[in-house]
């Protein structure tokens, strides 16, 4: 792994993820790094599951791929937030 695989996992993170708070009516009690966190597993999780359907890598934008993500982060902080509240004193 190199730096700059690093950086961009956190910043394809950082993307995926504030598209699935955006994407999530309501507030949601989780900060940035969560979501960043959230968002990493969603893009790793949605490209695992476009391979296993055959989904092509283009040399563009994979939109199947990415619509896989964002549901994935969309779900991600939507459970991480509701059990977030249900921690709350």
């Amino acid at each position: 792994m190199t730096i700059e695989s690093i950086l961009g996992a956190i910043v394809i993170g950082a993307v995926i993820g504030a598209l699935g708070r955006l994407f999530l009516p309501g507030r949601q009690p989780i900060g940035w790094l969560l979501t960043i966190v959230v968002g990493i597993v969603a893009a790793l999780i949605g490209t695992a599951i476009a391979q296993v359907m055959g989904v092509a890598t283009t040399d563009g934008i994979d939109w199947i791929e990415l619509v896989m993500q964002v549901v994935l982060a969309v779900v991600g902080v939507g459970i991480v937030a509701g059990l977030k509240r249900g921690t709350r004193v």
